[in-house]
Formats: C-alpha cells, sequence, structure tokens
C-alpha cells in the first residue's frame, strides 16, 4: 500500500498499542503455566500473532516436520524466533523454524556457539533453522552485545530444569531494559532468577504459576508521537506507565535533551528501537545531533541506519551516515517532496509519516502497510489526529 502524506498538524489524543514487548512475555510465561491465565489488552500485532502461534505449536507438538518435531513459523519476529528456541530444547527436545522478510538472516551465532559447546545439533538450510537435543543446567555463556533476546530466552528455559543453570555474560549487556522486563514478567508468574554481577543465577525445577496480567501501553511506540510534538504537534499520548520497566520510556528524558539547541550526542545500545523517532526529533531541531552506539540496527527488518537515513534524506534532511552512527544536522522544517521507501520496515513507516506530516511538500511512502508487524492501529489513529493519507486502505 502506497500512501501520499498531505502536510498537516496532528492533534489530540491518542493511546498507544499494548506493549509488544511485555505481550511476548507475557504470553509465553502463560503457556508454560499448564494453568489458566487471563492475558488481558495483548493487541493483535502481526508479532504477537506468530508468538501465539509459535506456541501452539510448540504445546501441542503440532504442525510437524521432520522427526516429528514441531514446525514453527515466527514471521518476521525476532523475539518469537530467539525467545522459543531454548524452550523448544526444553519441551519438544527441539523444532524447526522459519520466517519471512530479514528474519532468518538475524544472527544466532550466541546460541550456536552454545550448542556447540553442549552437544546440541543444529542446521540452517533453505531458511529453515532446526535444533534438536537436550539443553542441560549448568553454565550458559552469551555475549551481552549482540542481542539480549538471548539471554531473554535462556531466562524462560532454565526454571524448568532439573538442575540450576548460570547464565554468564562475556560482553557488557546492552538493552538492559528488555531484560529488565523479563525479569518483571518472570517474578509475576513465580519464578525466581538471582541477579549477579555480570551473571544470571536461575534456580532449577521450578514451575510457573498462572496469573492474570494486563498488557502496558507501549512506550517504543508513543515514542513517534513524541517526535509528532517536536515537530509542532499537539499530541496528548494517554495511558502510559510511569513507572513501567520498559527501557523505552526514556524518550520522555531524550525529548528534553533535544529541545534544547546546540550538539547533543544520544548513547542509543540500550534504546535501539527508538532510533527513527529520534532521528526524526533530530531532523527538525536547531543543532546538531549523534545518535551513537548503533551497529546492532544494521540487522533489524531493514539495515535500519540505512534506511532511517534514506528516509529522512528523501524528505530534504540532513543526515550522515557511519558504520554504527548517525549524525544530523537540524533544519527549521523538512521540505518534503520526496518518495520513502518503507523497505517493509514498521518503524521506517511510522517515522516518515510523522515526520511527512510537518514537512512543507507531500510525502510519498511506500509499502505503507508494514505497520501492522507493530501498531496495527496507526493508520486509524494517524486519521484521527488530523493526519491526511491519500491512498491509505483502513482495515
Amino acid at each position: 500500500m502506497d500512501v501520499t502524506i498531505i502536510p498537516n498538524k496532528l492533534q489530540g489524543t491518542v493511546t498507544p498499542p499494548s506493549s509488544k514487548s511485555v505481550g511476548h512475555r507475557a504470553l509465553i510465561a502463560a503457556a508454560l503455566s499448564g494453568g489458566f491465565s487471563t492475558i488481558s489488552n495483548l493487541g493483535d500485532s502481526k508479532d504477537i500473532q506468530a508468538t501465539r502461534s509459535c506456541l501452539s505449536a510448540l504445546k501441542t507438538g503440532q504442525p510437524a516436520g521432520e522427526n516429528g518435531l514441531p514446525l514453527m513459523d515466527c514471521g518476521e519476529s525476532g523475539s518469537t524466533l530467539r525467545f522459543l528456541i531454548p524452550l523448544s530444547l526444553v519441551l519438544r527436545g527441539g523444532g524447526h523454524f522459519t520466517g519471512r522478510g530479514r528474519l532468518m538472516e538475524r544472527p544466532q551465532g550466541p546460541y550456536f556457539s552454545l550448542f556447540q559447546e553442549k552437544g546440541i545439533f543444529y542446521q540452517q538450510k533453505d531458511s529453515v533453522l532446526t535444533v534438536r537435543g537436550t539443553l542441560s543446567p549448568g553454565r550458559c555463556s552469551l555475549p551481552g552485545d549482540v542481542s539480549s533476546q538471548f539471554i531473554t530466552g535462556l531466562l524462560f528455559a532454565l526454571p524448568l530444569l532439573d538442575g540450576d543453570g548460570e547464565i554468564v555474560l562475556t560482553t557488557p549487556l546492552e538493552s538492559r531494559g528488555y531484560v529488565d522486563l523479563t525479569l518483571d514478567v518472570l517474578r509475576t508468574f513465580g519464578i525466581r532468577v538471582e541477579e549477579r554481577a555480570d551473571a544470571f543465577h536461575v534456580p532449577g525445577s521450578q514451575h510457573y504459576e498462572s496469573r492474570d496480567f494486563t498488557v502496558e501501553a507501549d512506550w517504543s511506540q508513543a515514542a513517534f508521537w513524541y517526535a509528532a510534538n517536536f515537530a509542532g504537534g499537539q499530541v496528548d499520548i494517554q495511558g502510559l506507565n510511569m513507572d513501567s520497566k520498559q527501557g523505552d520510556k526514556v524518550i520522555a528524558l531524550q525529548y528534553w535533551q533535544l529541545a534544547k539547541p546546540g550538539e547533543v550526542e544520544l548513547d542509543v545500545s540500550q534504546c535501539p528501537d527508538l532510533v527513527p523517532p529520534l532521528a526524526a526529533m533530530a531532523a527538525v531541531r536547531t543543532g546538531t545531533t549523534h545518535l551513537t552506539h548503533a551497529a546492532r540496527l544494521r540487522m533489524k527488518e531493514s539495515d535500519r541506519l540505512s534506511t532511517v537515513a534514506a528516509a529522512l534524506r528523501a524528505m530534504g534532511a540532513l543526515v550522515e551516515e557511519g558504520a554504527d552512527s548517525l549524525t544530523i544536522h537540524g533544519r527549521e522544517r523538512l521540505p518534503g517532496g520526496g518518495t520513502v521507501d518503507c523497505c517493509n520496515d514498521h518503524r521506517i513507516a511510522m517515522m516518515a509519516a510523522v515526520s511527512a506530516a510537518f514537512a512543507q511538500e507531500p510525502v510519498k511512502l511506500l509499502g505503507a502497510e508494514c505497520v501492522r508487524k507493530s501498531y496495527p492501529e496507526f493508520w486509524n489513529h494517524f486519521i484521527q489526529l488530523g493526519g491526511e493519507a491519500h491512498g491509505l486502505v483502513l482495515r
């Protein structure tokens, strides 16, 4: 779906969707409890749909592929894939994983190194990853600077083993907020984890307890409405938990850091998903902004350093792309008038839409339907706030 954004001020009230990050974790914990849990405000993004489908396959063993192992289609959800790989070993002795887009190109090296140590079979062939074997208790060494998703996957699986496990970090932990989210959900569902220096000790033979759980609103998605306000909008963002464990709530602080004129450097290693809305703000501020320590963005749904830069340049922003950084020279208002390829990346589409709403000339977005991955109601909310998008087909 290609849409043309006609500049028009965004104003009104919006409640961001439920947190996809919290939703994945609550779904998994509830499924492992074996009891009856109610998950409220879960949302229906494509990523959440993938986790629900894969959990069903894990619980039932169907559909089954070669060797009777369950076959799980993770869609484009890196969380689904990496969270469930260790659980498949614990619950089913392994599984076959597939996906779409760039998902199966995303690195799995930390798991593969661990599997070699523990004698677990793995093979990636024709876009299907197969793992087979037994996850044993004991030490699990993982880097902390590739993706926190590997740590979360093991934190879900280790409590179910018949002996104690320990996750030892071999490099500093990035995206710490996502691990904090995992620990918070685990504790809610009755699981104990002891945090130590550069390690997590997980007692074995634990049991998940059923719970009623409400998924809070998503700070990652709220960040795009912060960007709208930064550009001159008047959007009242409601429903956010100010005491949330979500690391991306830091957007509220970063908003004011960028509001001050001059040169600003933001280390985004702990909040990589905020780079698109931060870049949108940086493009229309007084001063130069450096977004640093962002190399991991090259392995998202798109090469997100490259696609953020290309999208903003298409609207007339002044952006320099580094190996692990973006440098953005702000201007009072973006000229607009260009065409943005969303590159099947939901965060590129949302960034471009909000930026285009405040540009001087219309901007065309190619493949704007990709927002359904994480924010199915985005375009409805955009229109309700006064956004004007020609060619838009609402759900």
